[in-house]
C-alpha cells in the first residue's frame, strides 16, 4: 500500500508512483494504524474501453494512470508559471509617487488665495504621511501655479504617476471644491470627487479629502497610517485659517512677508494655545530672519527654539518641529551632534520633508562630511526636482566635491526654471570661479546683484572693475576687489557669509585680517562661522589659528 503525504490518500495499487489528486510523490505507508482512505482500483470494462470523442469518428485511446498524473502534474506546473507570468509582469495600479497641483482660485479672489494655497500644502503634508508613496513638495509644484500644464509635462518634469488637481469656489459661507486625480501616462482620470462645506467646515474638508485621495493611492492603509493622513492639528477654524495665511506669506520668502507671517503664526497659537503646527511654523519664520538682516541671532533664535520645543511638548511627532530645532541647535547653540540627532528624527518622523533633507545636507557640509551631504541634498532634489534654492545647493555640493562640470549643467537646467532667480547666478559665479573662468564669474556676480536690486549704474561700475582688476592683477586682485565689495557696499553685496568675506581676504594675500573677521564673527556668535571648513579657506587651513578656531566653535577637527 502506498500513500499521499500531502493529501493523505492512500492506494492498494503498488504500480501507482503519483497520486491521483494532487500529483505528489507516494510513499510506502501508511506507517500507523490510520484508516485507509481510498478507494480499490476497478478494472475497465470492454464497453468503456473503446469510445469515440465528440462523435469525430476518431477512437481515443486507453486511458494509462500514470500519464495521466504526469500530464496533471505538467499542467499544475504550467499554470503555475503562467500566473506567476501575469502576477509579477501585470500593470501596478498601486501609484507610487503623486504631485499635487495648486488648487485653482476659481473666483480669482486674492483674499481667497491663502485658502487655495493653504489647501494645497495642507493636504500635501497628509499625503506625505503615506508609507512608500513619494510626495512632491510644494516649491516644486508651486511653480506650475497660474499656469495651464498637461499632466505627461508634469510626470516629465517630476516623475510622477499621477497628478492630483483642485478647483477651490466660495459662496457665501461655503466652499466648493472639485477634486481630479488623474493617471499622468494616460492623462486618464483614476478618480474625481466634489466636496461642499461650510467654511466652518474647513477643517474637516482637508482631512476628508487626505483620507479618500489616500485610499485611491494604496490598496490598504495601516489603521496607524490612517489617523496621520486625516489628522487635524486643531479643531478651531480661526486658527485654522491664520495658520494658512501664515504659510501663505513664509513662502514669500520676502523680508516684510516674513514677519507678516510670524504675526500670523502667533494670532493662530493665541486662538489655539494647542497648535502644535503653528508653533513650528513660528520657529520656522524665527529663523529666517537673520538670514534677511532683518534682526539679530541673539535676539531670533532663542524665539524660535522656544516655539520648537513648545510645538515638540504638545505632539512629539511633528517632523517640521524636530527641523527647526535642529537648525537652532546647528547654527546658534552649535551642538552639533545633538543637531544630527533631531534631523535624523525629523526625516524619520517624515522621509518626504525634502527641507529637512536639504538642512542636514548643509549642516553635513560644515561638518566636513562632503559625501554624505552630497547624498542627502540629492534625496532632497528627488523630493523637490523644481526647488530653485535645493538644486542651486547641489550645485555647491557636486562642487565641493570636486565635480565641477556637473555642477554647472545642474545650475543650467536650474535657468531652465526660472532664469531670474539671484541665488541660482550666485551658484554660477562662484562655481565659474572655481574653474578659474574669472570673466564669467564677473557676469554672474553682476547678474544676482541686479536681480536682488542693485542699482544699474553701480553694477555696470562694479562689473568692469572686477575685470580689469583681474586683468591687471590676477586672482589676488580679484578677490580684494570682492572683498572690499562685500564689507562696504551693502546695497550690492548684501548680507554675505563671514566665511566668504575672509575667504576673498585670503586669496588677497590678507591672512591676518581674514582671521580678524573670523574672530569677529566667533565673538558675536555669528550664525555663518558654523561654514568654515569650507573649501573657501583653504589658503588659511594650515595656520594655527584656524584649528583653534575650529576646537573653540567645536567642529569635528
Amino acid at each position: 500500500m502506498k500513500r499521499c503525504l500531502q493529501c493523505r490518500r492512500d492506494y492498494y495499487d503498488d504500480s501507482l508512483s503519483f497520486c491521483l489528486d494532487d500529483g505528489a510523490a507516494l510513499v510506502d505507508g501508511p506507517s500507523t494504524g490510520e484508516p485507509a482512505t481510498a478507494v480499490l482500483p476497478r478494472a475497465v470494462t470492454a464497453s468503456e474501453e473503446p469510445t469515440t470523442l465528440f462523435d469525430t469518428g476518431r477512437t481515443a485511446m486507453p486511458i494509462d494512470r500514470r500519464s495521466l498524473v504526469a500530464a496533471l502534474g505538467l499542467l499544475v506546473i504550467a499554470a503555475l508559471a503562467i500566473g506567476g507570468y501575469f502576477y509579477f509582469t501585470r500593470p501596478s495600479h498601486q501609484i507610487e509617487s503623486i504631485a499635487v497641483l495648486p488648487f485653482t482660485n476659481v473666483d480669482g479672489n486674492q483674499d481667497l488665495e491663502y485658502l487655495s494655497d493653504g489647501l494645497t500644502e495642507s493636504l500635501i503634508n497628509s499625503l506625505s504621511q503615506v508609507p512608500s508613496l513619494s510626495v512632491k513638495a510644494r516649491s516644486s509644484v508651486f511653480t506650475y501655479k497660474g499656469k495651464e500644464v498637461t499632466p505627461q509635462q508634469v510626470a516629465r518634469d517630476l516623475s510622477v504617476q499621477a497628478v492630483l488637481n483642485g478647483r477651490v469656489t466660495r459662496r457665501d459661507d461655503q466652499v466648493l471644491l472639485n477634486i481630479e486625480l488623474v493617471d499622468t501616462k494616460t492623462g486618464d482620470q483614476i478618480w474625481g470627487d466634489q466636496y461642499k462645506r461650510k467654511i466652518a467646515d474647513l477643517i474637516q474638508l482637508q482631512s476628508d479629502i487626505a483620507k479618500d485621495v489616500s485610499s485611491r493611492l494604496k490598496e490598504r492603509l495601516s489603521g496607524v497610517d490612517q489617523q496621520k493622513v486625516a489628522r487635524n492639528y486643531t479643531q478651531n477654524i480661526e486658527a485654522y485659517q491664520l495658520y494658512l495665511r501664515g504659510r501663505y506669506y513664509w513662502n514669500k520668502r520676502t523680508p516684510n512677508d516674513i514677519r507678516r507671517s510670524i504675526e500670523f503664526f502667533q494670532q493662530a497659537i493665541d486662538k489655539d494655545p494647542t497648535y502644535a503646527l503653528a508653533y513650528a511654523g513660528l520657529a520656522e519664520g524665527f529663523i529666517l530672519i537673520p538670514g534677511y538682516r532683518e534682526g539679530s541671532p541673539q535676539e531670533y533664535y532663542p524665539k524660535a527654539r522656544a516655539a520648537a520645543m513648545k510645538a515638540i511638548e504638545i505632539d512629539a511627532s511633528l517632523a517640521e518641529a524636530h527641523n527647526a530645532l535642529a537648525a537652532v541647535m546647528s547654527n546658534y547653540d552649535w551642538k552639533f551632534a545633538d543637531a544630527e540627532a533631531e534631523w535624523r528624527k525629523a526625516i524619520e518622523l517624515n522621509s518626504n520633508y525634502a527641507s529637512a533633507h536639504q538642512w542636514y545636507a548643509e549642516h553635513l557640509k560644515n561638518m566636513g562630511r562632503n559625501g554624505e551631504a552630497l547624498t542627502e541634498m540629492k534625496t532632497a532634489q528627488e523630493l523637490d526636482p523644481l526647488s530653485l534654492i535645493i538644486n542651486g545647493l547641489l550645485s555647491a555640493m557636486y562642487r565641493a566635491n570636486g565635480q565641477n562640470d556637473v555642477a554647472l549643467e545642474r545650475l543650467n537646467k536650474t535657468l531652465e526654471i526660472d532664469p531670474n532667480f539671484p541665488r541660482t547666478h550666485l551658484f554660477l559665479a562662484e562655481t565659474y570661479q572655481v574653474m578659474g573662468r574669472y570673466d564669467d564669474a564677473a557676469d554672474e556676480f553682476a547678474k544676482t546683484f541686479l536681480l536682488s536690486g542693485g542699482p544699474p549704474d553701480k553694477v555696470a561700475q562694479f562689473t568692469t572693475t572686477l575685470k580689469n582688476a583681474y586683468k591687471s592683477g590676477g586672482l589676488k586682485a580679484f578677490s580684494r576687489t570682492m572683498s572690499d565689495l562685500l564689507e562696504n557696499t551693502p546695497e550690492l553685496g548684501g548680507r554675505a557669509p563671514v566665511t566668504v568675506v575672509a575667504g576673498y581676504l585670503a586669496d588677497a594675500g590678507e591672512t591676518d585680517k581674514a582671521f580678524e573677521v573670523l574672530e569677529q564673527a566667533y565673538q558675536r556668535h555669528d550664525d555663518t562661522i558654523t561654514m568654515i571648513k569650507d573649501s573657501r579657506l583653504d589658503r588659511i587651513k594650515s595656520d594655527p589659528r584656524y584649528l583653534d578656531l575650529i576646537r573653540k566653535v567645536g567642529l569635528p577637527e
